[in-house]
């Protein structure tokens, strides 16, 4: 079981709000997860992010992969060095 962090949607349409979540890298992108590490909303000025990183660095040691999209919200709250 390939596990990544990825982003799921929730909100209305034309007003995303997303979580940062652990899912099985084969289910949909707004089905079962494994854990919520954190928020993002890109409609804020900035956009608000909000990670937790001891959930965060738990994943990663097990292994967890983030994808792109997540790698570079890591990477703007500069909270673990990639």
């Amino acid at each position: 079981m390939a596990v990544r962090i990825r982003l799921t949607r929730f909100g209305r349409k034309k007003k995303p709000f997303y979580r940062i979540i652990v899912a099985d890298s084969e289910s949909k992108r707004d089905g079962k997860f494994l854990d919520v590490i954190g928020t993002y909303d890109p409609l804020k000025d900035p956009a608000l992010i909000n990670i937790n990183n001891d959930k965060l660095q738990e994943w990663l040691g097990r292994g967890a992969l983030p994808t792109i999209t997540v790698k570079s919200l890591i990477k703007k709250t500069s909270t673990v060095s990639q």
